[in-house]
């Protein structure tokens, strides 16, 4: 994720570079960088009136969002940073900036080779190199910085031109030794060859790649610093944030909205499916309750449909959702592959140690990559099935029991083949002790760190269930505390249209 001016703002970074500036130029010396730095307030108020929404307030509350997002991926992810990224081999956008960028360079070789040579674009480079050196400095750092104007000062460059003066490779010297007094140690090894590179336009090509290199290293320093602070500030941040673009864009909870009316819906259907069954009283009006509402709708994330848009309070920890929904989906392959198999061949197999994590151990490899449309589960099942009747086999030889017969070995290749049909009963069965697993989880409160118990048939996924549900618990937690408010007021204009409404004042509660 690039990470422009407007997502890093002038007052964070200034904070930042001051929490860090050296006392001295030596102090500074490699200071804006660590060795890691390339490894891999209020409650919101009640909703405004609807209004006619311009397109540049359209497009602030776009840049809201992103610097929302950016924020809230900054501190929960620890992983993430910039990352070095050009455009796939062959591609046509890479084919592009390749010409483009032989051609200036070829240009500028042929103005150097000149008689005499011609310096316009070298002093426009030189120029640039400058002002990226300049950006790398901390408050304080004033010699290095005066130094840097006077020997990279453009205007003595090109008088110096204008009498064919310039020492190109002294220049270019300096620069290779500012950047290195400047760059992460991860560095060094690229300024030793820029030292080593004898030809000055491949040596200012270079020169070019290696400061890239150092802007993101010096972005995922800022990240590195930032990211406590959000952690702490993350709440307030975020539903302060969240109020700015519901105040510029009203219309910004309506897939919210929608999401909890759907759950609402749900739930309704299932008091009446209970109110119908005999003995049962339904004379009583339905109760519902807000947190059993809202707990489903969180459920529904898991089985989301992700080719269509998400709620909007939703959208910073989608990425995140989306991906353990997927978790989910190979899991409960995996439980259904072993559960199948112990069905089937039962007392045979059920006494041999570690059996069903052999069986995981063959699923895991073959069920890579099920998010991706080119996937063939039913390809990927069958390889599997081949697998299991394989083991199973070999297992009861190295027992001296006799092998799956024929039909069995029929039987146990088209039940784990028939997984992916619609409402396969196996299938079915283990998707439903999975969501009621993630529904207690969702019921414990959020200071309790003890998992629930997990429900038969899951225990061979047990310790991937367990990971995957408390970073879905932390998820749901989080996005609880930031946007309870929100939730709070569509809930009692939902569920008690008849009440006055006022401020969002009552927090959601957590669990």
């Amino acid at each position: 994720m690039p990470l422009n001016d407007d997502q890093n703002s002038d007052s964070d970074s200034s904070r930042l570079s001051e929490s860090t500036a050296a006392s001295s130029d030596s102090e500074y010396s490699r200071q804006s960088f660590n060795s890691d730095s390339s490894s891999k307030p209020s409650t919101p108020a009640s909703a405004s009136p609807p209004k006619t929404v311009t397109f540049d307030e359209l497009m602030a509350a776009a840049r809201n969002l992103t610097d929302l997002t950016l924020a809230h991926e900054i501190a929960v992810n620890a992983n993430f940073c910039i990352k070095d990224e050009d455009f796939p081999q062959n591609s046509f956008a890479g084919t592009v900036k390749q010409i483009v960028h032989k051609a200036f360079w070829d240009h500028l070789e042929s103005e150097l080779n000149e008689d005499p040579p011609e310096y316009e674009h070298a002093i426009k480079l030189f120029e640039e190199i400058k002002e990226i050196l300049l950006s790398f400095l901390s408050p304080g750092a004033n010699r290095i910085q005066n130094q840097i104007c006077e020997v990279l000062d453009t205007d003595l460059i090109r008088q110096q031109a204008e009498h064919n003066a310039v020492d190109i490779h002294g220049l270019a010297n300096y620069i290779i030794n500012t950047m290195g007094k400047l760059c992460a140690p991860i560095r060094d090894n690229d300024i030793k060859q820029l030292k080593a590179t004898d030809n000055i336009v491949e040596l200012l090509r270079q020169i070019f790649r290696v400061l890239d290199l150092m802007k993101m290293d010096m972005a995922n320093y800022t990240i590195q610093n930032l990211r406590p602070y959000l952690q702490r500030h993350l709440v307030d941040y975020e539903r302060t944030k969240f109020q700015e673009i519901l105040e510029e864009t009203p219309s910004a909870l309506d897939l919210t909205t929608e999401w909890i009316k759907e759950s609402i819906e749900d739930e309704l259907s299932s008091i009446s499916d209970e109110s119908s069954s005999p003995g049962a009283d339904s004379s009583s009006k339905p109760i519902i309750s807000p947190t059993l509402v809202l707990n489903n709708g969180y459920l529904k994330l898991l089985q989301w449909d992700y080719g269509k848009t998400i709620p909007e309070t939703l959208i910073t920890d989608e990425v995140r959702l989306q991906e353990l929904r997927e978790k989910l989906n190979q899991l409960k392959i995996i439980a259904c592959v072993c559960l199948i198999t112990n069905n089937t061949v039962g007392a045979a197999i059920v006494d041999v140690p570690d059996f069903a994590d052999q069986l995981k151990r063959i699923c895991v490899p073959l069920l890579e990559g099920m998010n991706k449309k080119t996937f063939d589960l039913k390809e990927a099942l069958n390889a599997i099935g081949v697998q299991i009747c394989s083991k199973v086999n070999r297992s009861l030889t190295e027992r001296g029991l006799p092998t799956l017969n024929e039909e069995m070995h029929s039987n146990l290749m088209g039940q784990i083949a028939h997984i992916v049909e619609e409402n396969n009963p196996v299938s079915s069965l283990i998707d439903k002790r999975i969501q009621f697993f993630m529904r207690s989880l969702l019921g414990l409160p959020s200071f309790q760190k003890c998992m629930p118990t997990m429900p038969g048939g899951l225990s061979v996924i047990q310790t991937e269930m367990e990971f995957v549900g408390s970073q879905y618990a932390s998820i749901v937690n989080f996005n609880k505390q930031v946007y309870g408010p929100f939730y709070a007021n569509i809930l009692r204009k939902l569920l008690f249209p008849e009440a006055p409404m006022g401020k969002a004042e009552t927090e959601m509660p957590t669990n």
